[in-house]
């Protein structure tokens, strides 16, 4: 891979260290200028190097050490595009078409397409290394089956499919985890329930940030046919090439004589325009014209296609998130009106309770009036007292009752 070498060392300075074990190569881009040589300094070391995976059209994979000054000279990025690939920060996820590259950064996989290669972020992620595996394994069985997906748009495949299917498989785990939570908790309302069913209605917020992400990228990229087209590396690259063709053919057409021009004798401005020159600005006019028109042609069919197929499993999963949470919403309507009806219950336990109170209060004065020490003629009858009890607790009860049958005419207790 000599595009990321740079330029060479100088004369005396020893070239980049290739290390066979595990298959690491080191390459710093600027060649690697040891210990030894305080006086030369390496220009990418400021911006740190980072262990790469370089994967091409035929399925061979190489572990590289490159710096950001490298990667961004080779695929001509801006810095920016690369910090959405630098673990170290956290970016929702992106698809970006680059005149050169395609950017993407889709949950763990954080990868650079060119039209030749594919330049992916070294992780032990599970992600990533199934990503590396598959890619590779596809790129070498259909080496010799015709294909009609460029590359770049097999492995933007390859990285939609895996995201995709990612992220479908944490859905489905958590309504494993949500549905009997939720059935537990509408059956026994405790705290411990309750706990279970806020952790995991915070997955589920954050899940549904992740596939809602995912879902506008692909939804934006499918509503603008120029980035669609700004995708189509090949097609670009097939272009630049016979342009250049072109130009080659043009400058070896032209005569001798008509590129020698006498220093003596001075040309006509008029003479000097050969039909040479004039087929060449007539191709360059029409080579422009192509450019322009080539974003609106149909090579934007296949990825509209690719990306419409995964435009509908992710907006599944994302329609299956939408449905546990308005389950979820359900059921804390549900508990909601549990909790209430037994705060009712409750409360009307207590208005019995308080009616209850006074009319043993009436019982309790009555009983007082007569402990006290006072002459009256009742207490000659020894039999007074007992009806005074028997009348004084009649007239309790059918005080009681009388607030019960208000109550239930007021409508506070249910009839």
């Amino acid at each position: 891979m000599e595009g990321f070498r740079g330029p060479h060392p100088p004369a005396g300075v020893p070239e980049p260290a290739v290390s066979h074990c595990n298959g690491m190569l080191n390459l710093d881009g600027y060649g690697n200028r040891g210990p030894g040589f305080p006086g030369l300094k390496k220009r990418g070391h400021a911006l740190g190097s980072r262990s790469w995976i370089k994967i091409d059209q035929d399925g061979n994979s190489k572990i590289l050490e490159l710096d950001k000054l490298t990667i961004m000279r080779h695929c001509s990025l801006p810095s920016r595009d690369l910090r959405l690939l630098d673990p170290l920060f956290i970016y929702p996820s992106t698809i970006l078409g680059r005149e050169k590259a395609i950017v993407v950064s889709l949950e763990q996989i954080r990868c650079i397409i060119t039209a030749d290669e594919v330049i992916l972020m070294n992780s032990l992620d599970g992600c990533v290394v199934q990503y590396m595996s598959e890619l590779c394994k596809r790129l070498q069985t259909n080496r010799e089956q015709a294909d009609d997906l460029p590359f770049e748009f097999r492995a933007l495949e390859l990285t939609l499919e895996l995201t995709c299917t990612s992220l479908d498989a944490q859905v489905k785990n958590l309504e494993l985890e949500v549905y009997p939570a939720l059935d537990e908790l509408t059956t026994s309302i405790s705290t411990l329930n309750l706990e279970r069913v806020r952790r995991l209605k915070g997955h589920l917020l954050a899940l549904t940030q992740r596939v809602q992400k995912v879902h506008d990228e692909i939804e934006h990229l499918m509503d603008d046919d120029g980035d669609m087209a700004e995708m189509h590396l090949t097609k670009k690259k097939q272009r630049l090439e016979a342009y250049a063709l072109g130009d080659i053919y043009f400058q070896n057409d032209i005569p001798a004589e008509t590129r020698v021009v006498s220093k003596s004798a001075p040309c006509s401005p008029v003479r000097t325009i050969s039909g040479a020159q004039k087929l060449q600005r007539a191709f360059s006019n029409v080579h422009g014209s192509l450019m322009s028109s080539s974003s609106n042609d149909g090579n934007i069919d296949q990825l509209e296609m690719l990306l419409e197929a995964y435009f509908v499993a992710i907006d599944n999963a994302q329609s299956k998130l939408f449905t546990l949470k308005e389950y979820i919403d359900d059921t804390e309507d549900l508990i909601n009106i549990k909790l209430g009806n037994v705060q009712n219950q409750l409360i009307q336990f207590e208005l019995l309770l308080t009616a209850a109170t006074f009319v043993a209060t009436i019982v309790a004065v009555v009983t007082g009036i007569f402990g006290m020490n006072f002459v009256a003629s009742i207490f000659d009858y020894p039999s007074a007292f007992y009806w005074v009890l028997i009348i004084s607790g009649f007239a309790c009860v059918l005080l009681y009752f009388s607030f019960l049958f208000y109550f239930r005419y007021k409508k506070v207790f249910p009839s």
